[in-house]
């Protein structure tokens, strides 16, 4: 049983019945997390997903962020955990998700861990039903050489040491997109990094309200900075599918 505490942070944006789904996925947890932080950036308050989840401790906060970056910060600020675990409000968590990756901070050296994904694309019915089409799997350890061409390593799948992540400013709230591509590669230069095998998180992707689908010249633009930011070649925009179509057939590390 870990003894590392985990703080949950979760950013929504008008998703509520989505935002239902990936809540009660942390209430499944079997092992609890010190808290839930929720940073509503939405127009809608997300009270309608908050009715009947039996979490341990969650606390909500009204951003008017606009971005994942700085509304993740916000929630992160004042957190207790010893370590923060993301989790994006369209994806899920398999009940042993928090009791797979908190063992990696035993280890005092580790400050970056994750766990295995399936990514999965999806439609949602008429009546609300999230209907499963196909799916693919991203599990692969530690590569750099993929990880300058390729960020493998979706947000809802890992969880960083509180005390990095406050010690490098958390993610740049100047990238309005690869936040987390930036974040989990400049982690990687200063700490250990941990893959903790098993797939333990459902990533999943619509037709519409898929940011990783997004193509436009801002886009375009925190790809270049990120590129120049670490050395990385010209890169494209890809989703977590095309990436994971990329990965399965990368040879191996």
């Amino acid at each position: 049983m870990a003894t590392v505490r985990a703080s949950v942070i979760v950013v929504t944006c008008d998703r509520p019945r989505l935002l239902a789904d990936a809540l009660h996925s942390v209430a499944r947890q079997r092992v609890a997390p010190l808290e839930v932080r929720l940073a509503d950036d939405g127009t809608v308050p997300a009270s309608e997903a908050l009715a009947d989840v039996p979490l341990l401790e969650l606390t909500t906060m009204r951003v008017q962020a606009g971005q994942a970056a700085a509304a993740r910060n916000a929630a992160a600020r004042g957190a207790r955990g010893d370590v923060l675990a993301f989790l994006d409000d369209d994806d899920l968590w398999a009940p042993d998700h928090l009791e797979g990756l908190l063992p990696a901070f035993e280890d005092p050296d580790v400050g970056f861990a994750w766990r295995d994904t399936t990514v999965v694309r999806e439609r949602i019915a008429a009546d609300g039903a999230r209907i499963e089409q196909e799916r693919l799997e991203l599990a692969r350890d530690w590569d750099d050489a993929l990880m300058r061409t390729d960020d493998y390593l979706p947000p809802s799948a890992w969880a960083v040491r509180r005390e990095w992540f406050e010690r490098l400013g958390g993610f740049d709230e100047s990238f309005r997109y690869s936040e987390d591509w930036d974040l989990v590669l400049r982690l990687a230069a200063c700490t250990r990094v941990r893959r903790m095998p098993g797939a333990s998180v459902q990533v999943r992707l619509r037709e519409q309200g898929n940011t990783s689908a997004t193509i436009d010249a801002e886009r375009l633009g925190c790809l270049a900075r990120l590129a120049e930011r670490h050395g990385l070649p010209p890169l494209a925009p890809k989703t977590f599918w095309e990436v994971a179509l990329t990965v399965a057939a990368a040879p191996p590390a």
